[in-house]
C-alpha cells in the first residue's frame, strides 16, 4: 500500500479528532459558553452541516485542480478555523468556525477518497478505504479521549489548539507524498452529473445516511449519558470512549477485509448488530459494566460498515467517481447531523439520555430496510447484461 494512503489516513485522524472530541467535552463547553448541553450538542451538528454542503460544492469547484493543491488548501483553511475557534469567547462565532472547518474537511474527504482510488488497484479499494477511514477510528481511540483529557485539564480551547497543530503536521505529510499535477483523465462535470442519476447510487446514499445516523444518535451524547444516567465519573469517560474506539478499530479492520467481496453481507451484519446493541443500551443504560461492554460493541458494529459504504459508491459510479464520492460524504453527514439533532430533541423533551439509543435503534431498522432493498435489486438484476458486465462489488 503506498505511503500516501497512510498519510491521508493521518490527515483524517487530525481532522477527525476535531469532529469527534466534542462528544466528551459538551458539559465543559456548555458551562464555559453559558448554553445548555443540547445547545452545545448542536456544535456537533454544525460540523456535520458544514460537511453536508462542503463535499459536493468543493468537489465541483476543485474538479480540475491538481489533487495535492486541493488537499493543501483544505487543510490550511481547517487550521485557521480552529485557531479562530480557540480564540473566540462567543458561542455563535464558534458555531461558524465549526461549519467552515467542516466545509473544507468534507472537501478533503472527497478528494482524498478519489486520490486513494487512483493510487491502488480496484480489488484493494476496501483495504485502502479502511486505512483512510481508519484515521477516524484512531481519532476515536486516541484523539477523542486525549482531546477529552486535554479539555478537562487545560480547557476545551487547548483541545482546539492541539487539533490545529496535528493538522499542520498532516499538511506537511500531504505536501511530501501526494503526487502533484492533474489526473491523467481530467474529470468532466457533465459525465459526473450523468452518473449521479443512477437510482441504485441514491439507495446507497440512503444506507449511508441512516446507518450513520443510527450510530451518531447514541454516540453524540455518549459522554453525557455515561455521567448523567450510567453514573460513570467524569474522569473515567475518556477511558470508556477509548473502549469504543478499540471496538471501532476492530470493526473497521474486519469490514475492510470483507467489503470488497461481500459488501451487502458486511452491511447486513454491521447494521443488524448496531440496531441490536442500540436497543440493549436503551434498556440497560443504568448498569455501568453492561454499558461499557455495549459501548465496545457499538463501535465495532458501527464502524464495520464504513469500508462497504465507501467502496459501493466507487463501484456504482465507475468512471466518474468524484461527485459521487462527494455526495457520499454528504450522506454520511446527513446522518451525523440528524442523529444528534434527534437525540437533542428527545433529551429536551424530557425523555432522558437513554432515549437517544432508542432513536439509534429506529434509524438502524430503517437502514436495514435499504440494505434489503439493495439485495432485492441485485437478485432481480443478477441475470441481466448490466449485472454480468459489472464488477462483483456492484451487488451494492
Amino acid at each position: 500500500m503506498p505511503l500516501a494512503i497512510y498519510i491521508l489516513g493521518l490527515a483524517i485522524f487530525a481532522q477527525g479528532t476535531s469532529e469527534l472530541m466534542l462528544a466528551g467535552l459538551l458539559t465543559e463547553m456548555a458551562t464555559d459558553l453559558g448554553v445548555s448541553v443540547p445547545q452545545a450538542g448542536l456544535l456537533i451538528s454544525a460540523f456535520a452541516l458544514g460537511m453536508l454542503v462542503g463535499a459536493p460544492i468543493l468537489a465541483v469547484a476543485t474538479l480540475r485542480w491538481p489533487r495535492r493543491n486541493a488537499l493543501l488548501v483544505f487543510l490550511a483553511v481547517f487550521i485557521v478555523a480552529h485557531i479562530v475557534g480557540a480564540l473566540t469567547p462567543g458561542y455563535w462565532v464558534l458555531f461558524a468556525t465549526r461549519v467552515v472547518g467542516a466545509f473544507v474537511y468534507a472537501g478533503f474527504w472527497a478528494v482524498a477518497a478519489t486520490t486513494a482510488v487512483a493510487l491502488i488497484p480496484a480489488d484493494a479499494r476496501g483495504k485502502a478505504m479502511s486505512i483512510i477511514a481508519g484515521g477516524l477510528t484512531v481519532a476515536t481511540i486516541a484523539g477523542l479521549p486525549a482531546g477529552t483529557v486535554i479539555g478537562q485539564h487545560l480547557g476545551w480551547r487547548a483541545a482546539f489548539w492541539t487539533v490545529a497543530a496535528l493538522s499542520a503536521v498532516a499538511m506537511a505529510g500531504v505536501a511530501a507524498t501526494i503526487p502533484g499535477g492533474r489526473p491523467e483523465k481530467t474529470p468532466e462535470l457533465r459525465r459526473e452529473l450523468r452518473t449521479m442519476a443512477r437510482p441504485r447510487l441514491w439507495l446507497a446514499y440512503g444506507t449511508t445516511a441512516l446507518s450513520t445516523g443510527a450510530l451518531l444518535a447514541t454516540f453524540g451524547y455518549l459522554g453525557a449519558l455515561l455521567t448523567e444516567t450510567t453514573g460513570v465519573a467524569a474522569s473515567w469517560v475518556p477511558a470508556v470512549l477509548a473502549v469504543y474506539g478499540v471496538g471501532a478499530l476492530i470493526g473497521i479492520t474486519i469490514g475492510g477485509r470483507t467489503s470488497d467481496a461481500h459488501p451487502l453481507r458486511t452491511l447486513f451484519v454491521g447494521v443488524t448488530g448496531l440496531t441490536v446493541i442500540s436497543l440493549a443500551l436503551a434498556l440497560t443504560a443504568g448498569t455501568a459494566i453492561t454499558v461499557v461492554a455495549l459501548v465496545f460493541l457499538l463501535g465495532a458494529f458501527g464502524f464495520a460498515t464504513n469500508p462497504a459504504l465507501n467502496t459501493r459508491v466507487f463501484t456504482l459510479a465507475e468512471g466518474a467517481p468524484t461527485l459521487a464520492a462527494a455526495a457520499n460524504v454528504s450522506a454520511f453527514n446527513v446522518g451525523i447531523t440528524a442523529g444528534p439533532w434527534l437525540g437533542g430533541l428527545a433529551i429536551s423533551g424530557g425523555l432522558g439520555y437513554p432515549s437517544v439509543a432508542w432513536i439509534g435503534a429506529a434509524l438502524g431498522l430503517a437502514a436495514l430496510g435499504t440494505v434489503a432493498w439493495a439485495s432485492s435489486l441485485q437478485r432481480r438484476g443478477a441475470g441481466t447484461k448490466q449485472a454480468h458486465s459489472a464488477p462483483a462489488l456492484t451487488d451494492a
